[in-house]
């Protein structure tokens, strides 16, 4: 018999409130690492520069590279869609879209989980995947590695403009952790995107019930924030610096797009595993803080969209009908 996401809405509801209760109540001490600077950043080595070691043609426009990154002291994979003149104007320079994934995911996520390069058909840009780590938080780190932020934001850019004609116009768009990660970047580097658009992303790290759930969430991932952004008792500056709403005025000049569903199941989970899409409920702890993120931004000046969908849940299908919805003005912004 097929699971009735519409009869078990109330108790959907009542046991996501329930172990959101739960946590609030858990004290889960964070652990401290070791001393860092106090913007979390490290310098990128002298004469440093990302290079692409292979390439991997998926089809005539989409293309895996693998890229040697110094700051990384690795390789990261990262997926292009080219646009369609790219290959007949060789003199022509494109602006870039950056899509950020999520937690526990990888660059591959937005193609399979997404019609992105159909979407892209006739866009003339670069729309550039890059690998974040599966809890990678798209920063240097404060134990010093990984430093995705110094690859994503200097070395990335640079060996694009270098080797694949990108120009200085650029939009980012993530999800969950890339969310956060795509707000971050534009507002630490003021100028850097034209456009940025989080879809279900923290907004706000001071938010105490966001707070009690990061404590939880990170005890069972192996306190990968700790060593991200030092205990936030130590060194409140570091994640003061990560955090969005405490850097409203950086994102003058920068469109904004917020989305976040309500927490509520609805059509588009019906099919997905009951646990999975009960799971996918706390979705709606982020809706305030994006709220108030967004009245914030209005009140500075800023350029700001907002989304907030009822039903909704933490889940792809809110996700791909979002980049539907943005696409047109994504692309609009990258023209100007």
């Amino acid at each position: 018999m097929p699971y009735d996401f519409r009869k078990s809405l109330g108790r959907a509801k009542l046991v996501s409130y329930s172990v959101l209760g739960s946590l609030i109540l858990v004290t889960v001490p964070f652990v401290a690492g070791p001393t860092a600077s106090a913007s979390g950043r490290r310098p990128a080595p002298e004469g440093s520069g990302a290079r692409v070691t292979a390439v991997k043609r998926l089809d005539a426009r989409m293309q895996d590279l693998t890229v040697w990154s110094p700051a990384m002291d690795r390789t990261v994979p990262v997926r292009v869609i080219f646009p369609k003149s790219w290959y007949r104007e060789p003199r022509r320079s494109y602006p870039t879209l950056y899509m950020l994934h999520g937690g526990e995911d990888d660059y591959t996520s937005w193609t399979r989980e997404t019609d992105v390069e159909d979407l892209a058909n006739d866009a003339e840009a670069l729309i550039v995947m890059p690998d974040g780590g599966k809890d990678g938080q798209y920063s240097d780190w404060y134990v010093g590695q990984p430093r995705w932020e110094t690859f994503h934001t200097e070395e990335l850019p640079r060996l694009l403009q270098r080797r694949f004609r990108a120009n200085a116009t650029r939009g980012v768009v993530g999800l969950s952790m890339g969310g956060l990660g795509a707000l971050d970047y534009a507002g630490r580097h003021p100028g850097m995107f034209r456009y940025v658009a989080s879809f279900s992303g923290i907004v706000d790290l001071d938010d105490p019930v966001i707070r009690t759930f990061l404590r939880v969430y990170d005890a069972l991932h192996g306190n990968k924030l700790i060593s991200a952004w030092g205990d936030p008792a130590e060194h409140p500056d570091i994640w003061r610096s990560h955090n969005p709403s405490a850097m409203v005025t950086a994102y003058r000049g920068t469109k904004v797009h917020l989305c976040v569903g309500t927490g509520d199941l609805g059509p588009l989970d019906a099919g997905r595993d009951a646990d999975a899409a009960l799971v996918s409920t706390w979705e709606g702890i982020f809706t305030p803080s994006q709220e108030r993120f967004a009245e914030a931004l209005r009140t500075a000046g800023v350029d700001v969209t907002t989304h907030v969908y009822n039903p909704g849940t933490h889940s792809w299908p809110y996700w791909k009908r979002e980049l539907h919805l943005i696409w047109p003005s994504v692309m609009n912004e990258l023209r100007r």
